[in-house]
Parts: structure tokens; sequence; C-alpha cells
């Protein structure tokens, strides 16, 4: 997409699995230091998403040099208060989460145990297929050094402690840059995990979960734990040992596996029964290192339907648990549940948290949402409180999340480029949440619309109802039944009363 004068053109030079590439226009060179909407466009790293920026332009000229560590990044923003009598104009201020309070036992920090994601935060550009980055940070010099990462870091855990929150999550390659060797990728985890720690110390904000970017470097273009190539299989599971030795070491509660690449995109080459026995058994490695290594954390699976695949395997959270089922994998992992992917499965916000939560693999939740009226994957910050109700009515029924939590997996829109938008978005995020959370507690609490659910069903609390739950009955009971009582009386579902009894409380 380079509109070239005559007599330009392109040349490309590869090093190291990169291309370097350069415009020459009226004979004169340009290379990404000066044409970084090249880059852009043809870098390798780029995602047509615009998801991340670990996929985004590695190197361009810097724009700062006299920020070090003893820097604070946003000087015009302190601690989040808390002001509920806050003018609705007032955005940089919670309205309704108090980290203290407390509802039905538990404090509304122990409920909601948000998180930040690191990725979207401190790494997103505002790229989209159609349009270039529009995200300007200060800190960010464009290039892809361990300096760099590491003064991002600490602009995270100021920003995530000028928030108030207790958590945070990353990929291993949006922390770190991936080196020319595994061994050279791992020496930097280990150098910018030390720093990590340190800052996770100094500011008391923990992990919630680390994962490994296993979608986006070409060499994942077929799969991680699925590619037809055991060479690519054996690269992942190395990536992922490393990342389980990451997360244990920052004290992590839970480790993520999303398998964006774990999918097809014709038929035509793919052998389904085979990938899915290689996932299998990659995930049976993780369970042997993960005892090996003595890391107690969760492990989680995040389903989604497509997106960049076709089709993904782990299409929504009733097939995860199929595939856990089937591969005796459901006592070792339980379901991280994005809402935004659980509609693009065609599902309602919350189908997904109720499916896992109702078979007890509930684990954690990638809070966010996207526009039911598009097709792709968005992002957004949830701002909905009666989808935020649905969502807490579930983890308290189940008695909260943990060591799951509410992780903040959003992006600020692309058109959101001032810093302070950055809080504003978390901000209107976390008292969304805490409205919600208040709202589920007084519908669980007054019982109208359990009451109703349990009327509902009440023909299997005794009698031939009692036997089928117990699985007990049998056909023949069921026959003896239907000639002693005939015709059953259809019942009326209510749905309008229940809407309506909800409407009451959000």
């Amino acid at each position: 997409g380079i509109l070239l004068k005559e007599g330009s053109d392109i040349r490309a030079e590869k090093r190291t699995n990169r291309f370097n590439l350069f415009l020459v226009v009226c004979g004169r060179s340009l290379s990404f230091l000066e044409a970084p909407f090249i880059n852009f466009v043809c870098h390798p790293w780029y995602s047509a998403e615009g998801r991340m920026s670990s996929f985004a332009p590695a190197a361009k000229r810097a724009k700062l040099s006299d920020m070090d560590s003893s820097d604070v990044f946003f000087p015009d923003i302190g601690a989040i208060p808390y002001r509920p009598d806050a003018a609705p104009t007032e955005t940089l201020v919670f309205k309704h989460y108090n980290p203290s309070e407390v509802i039905n036992g538990k404090t509304m920090k122990e409920w909601l145990r948000f998180s930040v994601c690191f990725w979207h935060t401190f790494r997103g550009t505002g790229a989209d297929p159609f349009g270039f980055p529009t995200l300007d940070r200060p800190w960010e010099d464009g290039t892809d050094s361990m300096e760099n990462a590491k003064r991002r870091l600490r602009v995270a855990f100021e920003f995530f402690s000028k928030l108030g929150v207790p958590y945070w999550t990353f990929h291993d390659r949006d922390i770190s840059p991936e080196g020319a060797t595994l061994e050279e990728s791992n020496r930097n985890l280990d150098e910018i995990t030390d720093l990590a720690l340190e800052l996770q110390q100094q500011t008391g904000v923990k992990l919630l979960w680390g994962t490994c970017n296993l979608f986006a470097h070409p060499r994942y273009m077929n799969g991680a734990s699925t590619n037809p190539d055991a060479h690519v299989l054996a690269f992942a599971a190395a990536q992922v040992k490393k990342g389980l030795e990451i997360t244990k070491k920052l004290g992590g509660e839970n480790f993520v596996f999303w398998g964006g690449r774990e999918g097809y995109h014709t038929l035509l080459n793919t052998d389904i029964g085979r990938e899915l026995d290689h996932m299998a058994n990659f995930f049976k490695m993780v369970v042997a290192y993960k005892a090996k290594i003595g890391f107690d954390g969760q492990l989680l699976i995040e389903p989604k339907p497509k997106e960049p695949s076709k089709h993904q395997y782990d299409y929504d959270g009733q097939t995860v648990m199929s595939f856990l089922y089937k591969y005796d994998l459901q006592n070792d992992f339980k379901l991280n549940i994005e809402p935004n992917h659980t509609t693009l499965a065609g599902h309602c916000h919350e189908h997904d948290i109720v499916m896992a939560a109702a078979n007890k693999l509930l684990g954690s939740i990638d809070s966010n949402t996207g526009s039911p009226d598009l097709g792709w994957d968005t992002d957004q910050f949830p701002m909905d409180v009666k989808n935020t109700t649905a969502i807490m009515k579930v983890v308290v029924e189940q008695n909260g999340l943990a060591p799951g939590g509410l992780n903040f997996d959003c992006k600020v829109r692309r058109e959101s480029i001032d810093l302070v938008d950055m809080f504003i978005s978390h901000i209107g995020a976390m008292d969304a949440f805490a409205r919600g959370l208040k709202c589920a507690a007084q519908l669980i609490n007054d019982g109208h619309l359990s009451s109703l659910v349990a009327e509902r069903y009440s023909s299997f609390d005794s009698g031939l109802g009692a036997q089928i739950e117990a699985g007990t009955a049998t056909l023949e009971d069921c026959e003896e039944f239907i000639h002693a009582k005939g015709e059953p009386t259809v019942v009326s579902g209510r749905q309008e009363h229940c809407e309506a009894i909800v409407n009451a409380y959000v």
C-alpha cells in the first residue's frame, strides 16, 4: 500500500529472520529509521488486527533519551480516590469502587480482584487494518531494546499503583524483547523479570497470570501445539517451559493458554484428529513440568471461536470442556473466559461464564466487551452495568473467582490518544463492575429471581422427578407415570417477568 513516484523502488535485505526495507526516492535511501510507515506495513511483527504492538514496528527514530528509572511518568495524576459524591463529569475518581467496602462477607477488592493487562495497555499502538498507529507514548523510544522494555515496565507499575489494582498480567514477548535465539530470549526474560519482581515488591502489585505469545512469530503461522511440524511444537514447548518458570518466579497465581493459531484455515490440508491429540499431549507435558518445578498456580484455557484462525479448536466454553474431559485434563485446567470471545461465538455476553461455572470450571475472566454488531474482537472496556451484574451474579454464587480475577483485556479506542484516557477507561470499567457487584448481591439476597427459578424446577424435588435427577428412573417408570397422570399442563417461562425483575436492580 505505498504509492511510489517514477524512478522509486523498494529494496529488501534479509537479516536474522527479519527484513530491512529501504525506500529509494529520488536516489536517496530511507531506512526504517526515516520511514516508519514502511515498517508498519511490512514488518513481520505487525498484526493485521492491530491488537498489540508486540507485533508492531521494532525500530524507528528514538523520540526521547532523557527519561531514567527515577522519572514519574504520570506527574499530573495521583492515586485515584473514591468519591461517591463526584459530579458525572469527574471521571478520574471512583464513584462506586471502594476496595474496603464489604459486600456479602468479602471486600470489593476480594470479590473483584482487578488486573491490568500489559499488552493492550502498554504495547498497544492504536493501529488497525486501515490505519497507522495513533497512540504516541512519551516514554517509548521506538526501539526493541532492553532499556526501553525496562522503562516501559516502570511506567506500568506506576500506572498500576495509581489506579489501585492488585494484579497485572502479561505475555512473555510483551515485557521482554525476543532474541535471535531461544537462549537470548530467555536471558532477556530473566533480566526483565528481575526488575518486575523488584517492582512487585516495591508496590505490592501481584501477578494474576502469565502466558506465552505462541501466535505472533512467523514460526507459529500454522499453530504452536497443533503445528504440523514437530520442530515448531518443540519450540513452543520450550517457550512455555520458560514461561512457567518466570510465572512461578513472580508468584503468578495462574497460567493461561490462548490458542489463536490452534485451528485451521482450510480442512483440505488439516488432520484434525492428530492436531487435537498433539495439543492434548502438549498440555500433558505442561502439567508434568508444572508439578516438577512446584508451581501451584491454576492452568487456564481461554476459548475463542475465530480470529486469527478461520476456526479455533477452543471455539467456546463447552468445546474446551469437552476437550478437557476427552483427554482427562479436567482436573488440571479451568477456563479463562473473555466475553468478547463469547459473543463472537454467537452467544450472549455471560454465556460462557455461566456454562463454565455450572461445570465448576470457571477459573478467571478477561473482563471486556465487544460490539455485537461487528464480527471481530474489539476488546472494549466493559461499561454496561447489566452485563457486569450478570457476571458478578455468577461470581458471587460460586463464592468468588480466586485464584482468578477480573483482568481488563481491553484497549482504549484508537481515537482516545491522551494519557489520561488510559486511566479513565479503567476507572469506568472498575466502577461498572463495582456497581454490578452491588446489584448482583442485592438481587441474590432478595431472592426474587432465585425463588422463581426454584419453583420452575420444583417437579424434580420429589417423586418421579427426584428419581430422574438422581439417575435411578427408567423408561418404564416414566411410561407408568404418564399412564397415571396423563398429559402435562404447560407452564409459562415468564421471561419478561424475569427481565423486569433484573431491571429493578440495575
